[in-house]
């Protein structure tokens, strides 16, 4: 092919839309090192300012897919739906909804991520189970797949491997905001691993990646638009990321509270986000199941310790505690006017459940307790938080974070609800 990286630097920083062989040629040669990350660097931050057509957006979500494997699921005697979430404080959604949707017969090949920042990440706290392998090969993802119906764990190193390295230079370039490359990132990881069915959660609000609501539609929308243009039904709700999700912001907190909700009780908003979704997972699949049901009778827990025994883990394990625990006492007596949902996920990460770079290590105990929610009202002296660390210094600094998480005030908010809108394709 007659392309040059300098080629398609120039085309798109002057405005042009890039062919399908620049697109292909670009991603293929940088994914195989002929490429300099200098070039991608510059490519991105062209796509950054002048963004990407439909059209063009399509061509390079597709090479981004065909750059590693896509999976095979065809072995699956299940329908396969899978759920991304655009990630939050306290979002422990996809370790109860993925035994849940499996439970009502529906298979969940959930690739997950880990935390970086103030948002925790799903393998974070799967981890925080003695023994449990998050590391699978893919035969070994699409067994457990077939035989469990649930698996949550790492995507491997052949699966839209343009994407890994794109990834990479867009946390140092500051390129990482933009929505084409946002979601083609997502999507070609989705679309590779095989599903059938995806459902979106996008959120937004002081704890999410798109605190505005238009941006977090716009991404939601163009996300479903590359899910069906590439045969995976998708939908997308938009979701309120405003004040934490449930009561716990931490890797072993959340894993206690995921098992709450297991056992039929937990917090009211995860279970009604849990539940919302699992309903679009069904729905996309045709299966004609009351989730709710399953979270009741028992379903949805007997299949949570089925995938966590195939995974290597013990269910039945004590998880971590923390040996720094503090109280934050209320000052004055009032109502929760705000639950900050950033300062909550920041407190979180300098207690030692987030990291800021991916290399770092992360404790499964720390984190942050809740024991209030917006508009409950609070005498002083009342403990409004829990602050977990397992090393004093980490504690001294998570404590400095937190002073604005909670404000009590005189005026009780006014309740907003937690799902906003469902998007879904043409």
């Amino acid at each position: 092919m007659s392309v040059s990286a300098v080629e398609v630097i120039r085309a798109k920083r002057d405005g042009s839309e890039l062919t399908e062989e620049q697109i292909r040629w670009f991603l293929d040669a940088y994914t195989r090192g002929a490429v300099a990350d200098e070039q991608a660097s510059a490519l991105l931050m062209a796509v950054f300012f002048r963004g990407m057509t439909p059209a063009e957006l399509s061509v390079w979500t597709d090479a981004m897919i065909r750059s590693g494997r896509r999976l095979d699921l065809s072995s699956v005697p299940m329908p396969t739906v899978d759920k991304h979430s655009t990630g939050g404080v306290g979002d422990k959604i996809s370790l109860p909804l993925c035994p849940l949707v499996a439970a009502c017969g529906v298979a969940v090949p959930q690739l997950s991520g880990r935390g970086l920042g103030h948002t925790g990440g799903t393998l974070d706290k799967l981890e925080s189970i003695p023994g449990i392998r998050t590391a699978l090969s893919g035969d070994e993802f699409v067994a457990q797949l077939a035989e469990v119906g649930a698996v949550i764990c790492a995507a491997g190193p052949d699966l839209a491997p343009a994407d890994r390295k794109l990834y990479a230079l867009r946390d140092v370039t500051g390129t990482v905001e933009s929505i084409p490359l946002i979601a083609s990132s997502i999507m070609s990881k989705k679309i590779a691993e095989g599903t059938s069915g995806l459902v979106l959660d996008v959120k937004f609000g002081s704890g999410a990646f798109m605190r505005e609501v238009d941006r977090a539609r716009e991404l939601a929308r163009t996300m479903v638009g590359l899910g069906d243009a590439h045969g995976v039904r998708t939908v997308a709700l938009l979701t309120d990321m405003d004040t934490p999700l449930g009561r716990t912001a931490g890797n072993g907190l959340e894993i206690r509270e995921t098992l709450e909700v297991l056992e039929g009780g937990g917090p009211a908003d995860v279970v009604e986000i849990t539940l919302a979704l699992a309903r679009e997972m069904l729905g996309l699949v045709g299966v004609d199941a009351d989730p709710a049901e399953a979270l009741r009778d028992g379903r949805a827990m007997d299949r949570w310790r089925t995938m966590v025994r195939a995974q290597g883990g013990d269910p039945d394990a004590r998880l971590p505690v923390a040996r720094h625990i503090e109280q934050v006492r209320a000052e004055r007596d009032g109502v929760v006017e705000r639950v900050d949902a950033l300062a909550v996920g920041i407190a979180a990460w300098r207690l030692g459940a987030g990291r800021a770079r991916k290399e770092d290590p992360v404790s499964a105990a720390a984190g942050v307790v809740l024991h209030v929610v917006q508009g409950d009202r609070v005498r002083a002296g009342q403990t409004l938080a829990e602050l977990h660390a397992d090393d004093a210094a980490h504690l001294e600094s998570g404590r400095e974070a937190f002073r604005s998480a909670i404000r009590v005030g005189d005026t009780a908010p006014q309740a907003s609800p937690l799902v906003l809108e469902r998007i879904a394709g043409a």
